[in-house]
């Protein structure tokens, strides 16, 4: 598995050492960066085949856990073994992928798609109990309107249906 940053072999840690050994990291034991010790944010882990296309990616656009240390090890684990789209990453992949870990801003609501830009904000919409994510700065996603549609049928909400639109940015991690 390729990653530079800290948070990024940090979820590369979490992952191979599930993968290959059965057992979940311990952000205190394990030496988690510091920083992610003390913050709470959703994370969005997301693997890549080295051709660039999508082999998992899992996250919470919301806080889910006491610290962002075991946000993203939780989310690296679902990316490589639960996204439904995939089979579970084996062993021998390991060293074909490549991880982007994205922390996420607190959500905030959108009075209409003027405030939208695909390139700077990631879009979450509601519509009941339903919602879709989409991150931001995605290839292939150049319009508000083309990131609107894809988050929608995520969500299974039909663009004539009555929906929320919150905004959000990333830090990404490569």
């Amino acid at each position: 598995m390729k990653g530079h940053h800290p948070f990024v072999k940090w979820a590369i840690k979490s992952i191979e050492s599930y993968i290959l050994d059965g057992r979940m990291v311990d952000p205190i034991k394990d030496g988690a960066p510091e920083e992610l010790l003390n913050r709470r944010a959703g994370a969005f882990v997301s693997l890549h085949l080295l051709d660039g296309s999508l082999r998992g990616c899992i996250g919470t656009f919301m806080p889910t856990r006491s610290n962002l240390a075991l946000e993203i090890r939780d989310n690296a684990i679902a990316a490589a073994t639960q996204d439904p789209r995939f089979e579970p990453v084996t062993p021998e992949e390991l060293d074909d992928i490549e991880v982007t870990v994205d922390i996420l801003s607190e959500p905030e609501k959108v009075a209409d798609t003027s405030q939208l830009d695909p390139k700077r904000y990631g879009v979450i919409v509601v519509s009941g109990y339903r919602r879709g994510l989409l991150l931001p700065d995605l290839p292939g996603v150049d319009s508000v309107e083309e990131q609107l549609r894809i988050a929608l049928r995520k969500a299974g909400i039909s663009e004539r249906e009555r929906f929320d639109v919150y905004r959000f940015t990333v830090e990404r991690y490569h």
